[in-house]
C-alpha cells in the first residue's frame, strides 16, 4: 500500500513546503516523497511500518530525520523536473512580438543555410580537405547546435499567450547553450594553434598537424566542454527551487541558480573552475599564438606579412566578435530587470550573430572558399546542341591532287 500523502515526509518539511509552494503543489510533492520513503525504508503496511530489525521504527531518531531530509530533497528534485517555469520576459502577443518573430525566423534560416553551405563546400571540394577547414567545419556544426538550442523555443514563445518551459527542458537548454559556448572557444583556440604552426613553423607543419593529431585536438575540444558542462548541470539540478519565474528569453546556468532556495559553495567553485579552464585558458592560448605570429611576421618580408595577415584575419575577426558577444551576455545575465527589446537583442546576438557571422567572414576573406563557391556556381554542364539527323558528314580526301603530283615529279 502506498503511504498516505505526507506520512513519509517529516512534519517540518511539510510545513516548510506549504509556506513556499502552496497547498496544492505541496500535496503532490509529499505524495512523491511518501513513495520515495516507502522504497527507501521498505514501508508497506497500513501503518507505514514493518516489523523487524530493518524497520524505520528500529532506527535512531537522528538517523531517521537525516534520511527523511535527504529523501525529501531527492523527491523534490524529481518532481521539479516536470514543473512549469513561467517565461516572464515575453510580452503578450502583439505587433512587437510578430516583428521579433519575423526577424528571428529570417536570421535563423540564413544562419542554417550559411553554415550548411559552408559544410557542403568543405566536404565536396578536395582542395578544402585541410586541417584549417576541418576545424572550420566543426565550428559551423557547433554554430548550428547553438542556434537550434535557442531559436525554436524563442520563436514559439513569441507567439504564445502564456509562454512556459518545463524545468527539465530548461536544464537541457542550459546543457546545449554551455556546450555551444565552450566548444566554440575550444575550437577557436585549436584554430589559433594551427595558424601558429603554419606561420611560425611552416616546414614542420605537416609533421606536427597530422590527421591523427587533428582528431585528438577535435576530441579534446568536444569531450572536455561536454563532460564538465554535464557535471555542472547535474549539480544545478540538485538545488531545490523557491521561484518559478524566468525573466530571460532562454535558460542558462545562472538563470536556473537564481531560482534556487540557496546557493552552495561547491557550485560557485566548480563554475569558477570551468571559466578558468575552458574560457580563460583558451583565451590566453589564442593571445600567445598571435603574439608569436606577430613576432615572426615582424621580421619577415612585406609579402610574408601580407600572407600572414590574410591567413589570420578571418580567425582573429571571429574570435574578437565571439569574445565580445559572450562578455556582453555575461553582463546582461547579471541584471535582474531588462526590457523586452534588451532580452531579444541579447538572444539574437548570442545565438544567431556568431553562427551567421563565421561563414560570412570566411567566405568573404578566404580565397580558397571563394574559388570553391565560384566553381560550384560555374560548374553547370553545357547544354547539348540540337540533333541534326539530315546532315551527313562527308570525309575529306587529303591526298595530293594528281596534277600536283605530276608537277612535283
Amino acid at each position: 500500500m502506498v503511504p498516505q500523502p505526507g506520512r513519509g515526509a517529516s512534519p517540518a518539511s511539510g510545513s516548510l513546503l506549504r509556506q513556499i509552494y502552496g497547498e496544492t503543489h505541496t500535496t503532490d510533492l509529499l505524495n512523491v516523497c511518501a513513495c520515495a520513503h516507502a522504497q527507501a525504508y521498505g514501508i508497506g503496511a497500513t501503518d507505514g511500518h514493518v516489523d523487524g530489525p530493518h524497520s524505520i521504527s528500529a532506527l535512531p531518531v537522528p538517523i531517521v530525520s537525516a534520511h527523511r531530509r535527504a529523501a525529501d530533497l531527492q523527491c523534490m528534485n524529481q518532481s521539479f523536473l516536470y514543473t512549469a517555469l513561467s517565461l516572464t520576459a515575453y510580452s503578450p502577443p502583439g505587433l512587437l512580438n510578430y516583428v521579433f518573430f519575423v526577424l528571428c525566423l529570417l536570421l535563423y534560416v540564413l544562419t542554417l543555410c550559411a553554415n550548411v553551405l559552408l559544410i557542403a563546400l568543405i566536404l565536396s571540394d578536395p582542395h578544402l580537405h585541410k586541417p584549417m577547414y576541418t576545424f572550420l567545419l566543426h565550428l559551423a556544426l557547433n554554430g548550428i547546435v547553438g542556434s537550434c538550442a535557442v531559436c525554436p523555443k524563442v520563436m514559439q514563445s513569441l507567439l504564445s499567450r502564456d509562454p512556459f518551459m518545463s524545468y527539465g527542458g530548461c536544464l537541457l537548454q542550459v546543457l546545449f547553450v554551455n556546450v555551444y559556448t565552450l566548444c566554440a572557444y575550444a575550437i577557436l583556440a585549436v584554430m589559433a594553434y594551427d595558424r601558429y604552426i603554419s606561420i611560425c613553423k611552416p616546414l614542420q607543419y605537416h609533421t606536427i598537424i597530422t590527421p591523427g593529431r587533428v582528431r585528438v585536438l577535435l576530441a579534446a575540444a568536444y569531450l572536455f566542454p561536454v563532460g564538465l558542462t554535464a557535471v555542472q548541470v547535474y549539480l544545478t539540478s540538485q538545488l531545490p527551487l523557491c521561484r518559478f519565474a524566468v525573466n530571460k528569453m532562454f535558460c542558462d546556468n545562472l538563470v536556473v541558480v537564481k531560482l534556487a532556495c540557496f546557493r552552495r559553495d561547491l557550485d560557485n567553485v566548480y563554475g569558477l573552475f570551468i571559466v578558468c579552464s575552458l574560457v580563460l585558458f583558451p583565451f590566453v592560448c589564442v593571445l600567445l599564438s598571435y603574439m608569436q605570429i606577430l613576432s615572426v611576421s615582424w621580421r619577415a618580408s612585406k609579402a610574408s606579412q601580407r600572407k600572414a595577415l590574410s591567413t589570420c584575419a578571418p580567425h582573429l575577426i571571429i574570435f574578437i566578435n565571439f569574445s565580445t558577444i559572450i562578455f556582453y551576455s555575461v553582463l546582461y545575465n547579471r541584471r535582474d530587470s531588462v526590457s523586452v527589446l534588451g532580452n531579444f537583442l541579447n538572444s539574437t546576438l548570442f545565438a544567431l550573430l556568431p553562427p551567421l557571422f563565421h561563414p560570412l567572414v570566411y567566405g568573404l576573406r578566404t580565397k580558397e572558399i571563394q574559388r570553391s563557391i565560384q566553381k560550384l556556381l560555374l560548374a553547370a554542364p553545357p547544354r547539348p546542341g540540337p540533333a541534326l539527323p539530315h546532315l551527313r558528314v562527308v570525309p575529306v580526301d587529303r591526298s595530293p591532287h594528281p596534277a600536283s603530283r605530276r608537277l612535283g615529279s
